[in-house]
């Protein structure tokens, strides 16, 4: 990331002239509507057409190419077909042109050799031109600050700077989300959808935003995430900003892995990493565009809220009845009023009230104001209480008969007291929940301007689920503020070696001893062992190691020993060792007659312990991956894993073991244990730094079971698998 990024995003979003390619009289047409949304915004400098079909339209001069135009475009709005577009973009960079958005499909997305091609010859120009460049496979842009919108979407009522910007590789989605925003009174000040980011990228985009003043929320539609180093140092520039990240992540499942595949033309990585790695760094991923723009209207109109416990006032059972199933499926707390809270709600409401929290106030809405605002006064300050929900349904118009008249002025006076009582003055957090969701009306969107810090949070579920994610990423920023990480180190010298002698290519096993060798470089402890040629070098192996031994088949292909039968356990005597040898070699034989063994591992046996599983995986997005949980066959049954992406240390290493059972497990459990916790800790952070130096070279490393014995007795990779490549 550096100037040159940010400046080009400037000229793409913020140009002083546009030029129209392909412009198309059709009023339907894209151009036309790009067109006619530059004039309705009124953007400061000249909008050509382009396209020596007409000499005319849209009632503007229309010129036949871009060496015609009375001056150099700054940027270009290229609505011409895929074959076309570098031509144009040499010739534009050539006359000083500073951007251009490329709308076309039929690239990579297609997933053809031509479309491929017709990408990477995109990028060429783009690297030779130095071009700021969206797209291809896009929808335009929207700059409030600019007055510039080239989304073909007249839909957009307003651009009025706000606190959100949003990047999306979804040209459709990404406004529909942004159009949603807007008519929830939440100004947005851009909407970028990037398509394939073959030029500039979501962290460009990002790193962009991060530098705008006014910007306080980022908001990302991620189908692949195109050069991840870059994405993650964005993200956490944000972070550091205070910017929260919120993602709405394709590819949780197979089938949408698959279409965001189909739609970017990149592979889309698994969710867990993304959700390990992405989160570190600050990003808050979203299932749905409803949780986004739930979590956007508490993030923008209240902050964060500093403690995690909610009190709420409804004036209905069945709203109290939804908050307090709501606050449990999402885990909120929802502790008793203080006392004097209490107290105060009997005094005002009658002595007879049985104080709960949510409170069911049935009937209170009609007391006076003052009457109310001395109950949420009570509750500003009890101590139990960090965020407070009030049961109210913003007004559609200003009422249709007296009575309703008589409503609408007292919600509106209510909100207003609020805003000015409480939350001018930095008050706890005051959010608006209804029985069910509903838009607002241009009445009540303007009429909210005057309590602009009262998110209206809609029915008590997409409230407490955004509550909830708001609280979880709080604490998650708060303990990387405190937990270390490590910087990456040299690359494994055991790698080094193994890739100077191997011809294989582009990634191979190794065997189990070389694999071993490497994590036990790096001060994972593995069994007393070592390797046989022979039968009877491995009888005399176990001689020296001591009873009962542990004997294996050794090949670099050999990945699955206890399938093809090259595992013999608990051999008590030199004939049984030499036995294991012979059976473990016929077996191999029959199991796949290709492999041919190298010899026999031969290990001390090591007592029964809690079996775990180490591991590191390469996401196709996220890069190496670390992951720790339950090993051996719990593994594949319960799959109870968690994933951190590399160098880290001992404080995240525990959160990495306390996220799964295994870490209660650990501390013992019905009998069972306890068992090594440091030496856990201690063996996760080393393979956290082993992940971190060799980034380039590990596609995969399985430790499984790595045995955890009683405190105090050490941790032992009985097995491990690591899979290399050459960068």
């Amino acid at each position: 990331m550096g100037a040159t990024s940010i400046s080009k995003v400037e000229a793409l979003l913020n140009p002083k002239s546009v030029a129209i390619l392909g412009a198309r009289e059709n009023p339907m047409d894209w151009t036309a509507r790009i067109f006619a949304n530059y004039q309705r915004f009124e953007f400061d400098g000249p909008v050509w057409p382009v396209n020596p079909r007409f000499d005319e339209i849209w009632g503007v001069p229309c010129y036949s190419g871009l060496s015609d135009l009375p001056e150099v475009p700054d940027k270009l709005v290229v609505m011409r077909a895929a074959a076309s577009v570098c031509g144009i973009l040499r010739e534009a960079a050539e006359m000083g042109t500073r951007s251009a958005t490329v709308y076309a499909a039929g690239y990579s997305e297609l997933g053809t050799e031509e479309g491929k091609a017709l990408e990477d010859e995109l990028r060429t120009v783009i690297q030779e031109t130095g071009l700021a460049v969206c797209g291809p496979n896009c929808l335009g842009s929207m700059s409030a600050r600019g007055k510039s919108l080239c989304l073909p979407d007249d839909r957009i009522r307003e651009l009025v700077r706000g606190p959100v910007a949003m990047v999306g590789q979804s040209g459709t989605t990404t406004p529909g989300i942004g159009r949603t925003l807007i008519d929830r009174g939440i100004d947005v000040s851009y909407i970028v959808t990037s398509g394939n980011e073959v030029g500039l990228t979501t962290a460009d985009y990002i790193n962009y935003f991060v530098d705008d003043a006014e910007v306080k929320l980022i908001f990302c539609l991620i189908e692949a995430v195109r050069r991840p180093r870059d994405f993650l140092e964005a993200c956490r520039r944000a972070r550091d900003a205070g910017k929260p990240v919120i993602a709405l992540k394709m590819g949780v499942s197979e089938g949408g892995r698959a279409a965001a595949l189909a739609h970017t033309g990149s592979m889309a990585g698994a969710i867990e990493a993304f959700d390990a790695v992405a989160g570190d760094a600050g990003v808050i991923r979203v299932e749905s565009g409803d949780a986004a723009v739930d979590l956007i209207e508490l993030l923008v109109n209240a902050g964060i809220p500093e403690t995690n416990d909610v009190g709420v006032l409804v004036y209905s059972g069945g709203v109290r009845g939804l908050a307090l199933d709501a606050a449990d499926r999402h885990g909120v707390p929802l502790p008793d009023f203080a006392p004097e809270t209490a107290a105060k709600f009997q005094e005002i409401l009658g002595d007879d009230l049985h104080v709960t929290n949510p409170l069911d106030a049935a009937g209170f809405m009609n007391q006076k104001l003052d009457a109310v605002l001395e109950m949420v006064t009570a509750i500003q300050n009890d101590p139990n209480i960090g965020t407070i929900l009030f049961q109210e349904d913003l007004p559609p118009n200003e009422g249709i008969n007296d009575a309703n008249k008589r409503r609408t002025k007292r919600v509106l006076d209510t909100m207003t007291a609020f805003q000015k009582q409480f939350l001018d003055d930095g008050g706890k957090p005051i959010g608006l929940i209804a029985p069910a969701s509903a838009d607002l009306t241009p009445f009540s969107r303007d009429a909210r301007k005057k309590f602009s810090s009262i998110p209206v949070l809609s029915e008590p579920g997409r409230a407490f689920r955004a509550l909830k994610t708001a609280f979880s990423y709080r604490e998650r920023v708060k303990s990387l503020a405190n937990e270390s990480t490590s910087e990456a180190g040299n690359p494994s010298n055991v790698i080094a070696q193994v890739l100077a002698e191997s011809s294989e290519s582009p990634m191979f096993p190794l065997s189990e001893p070389k694999s071993k060798e490497l994590i036990s470089s790096y001060g994972v402890s593995v069994p007393q062992e070592g390797f046989a040629a022979t039968p009877e070098e491995a009888s005399k192996l176990a001689e020296e190691i001591g009873y009962p031994v542990v004997v294996k088949g050794v090949a670099a292909a050999l990945t699955h020993k206890s399938d093809a039968g090259a595992v013999k356990l608990n051999l008590e005597n030199a004939a049984a060792v030499e036995v294991a040898c012979a059976e473990i070699d016929t077996s191999v034989s029959a199991y796949n007659s290709d492999i041919v063994l190298d010899g026999w591992l031969v290990a001390q046996s090591v007592p029964k312990g809690l079996e775990l599983v180490i591991g590191i995986q390469r996401d196709p997005e996220m890069g190496p991956v670390v992951m720790f949980g339950l090993g051996g066959v719990w593994l594949e049954l319960i799959n109870d894993v968690a994933f951190c992406g590399p160098g880290f240390g001992r404080s995240r290493a525990e959160r990495m073991i306390n996220e799964t059972r295994a870490g209660r497990l650990l501390d013992g459990y019905r009998g069972d244990g306890p068992f090594d916790r440091e030496a856990v800790i201690e063996a996760l952070v080393a393979v956290g730094q082993m992940a971190a130096d060799n980034v380039d070279y590990i596609e995969s490393l399985d430790i499984n079971p790595f045995v955890a014995l009683s405190p105090g007795e050490g941790a032992f990779a009985l097995d491990a698998l690591a899979v290399i490549g050459a960068g």
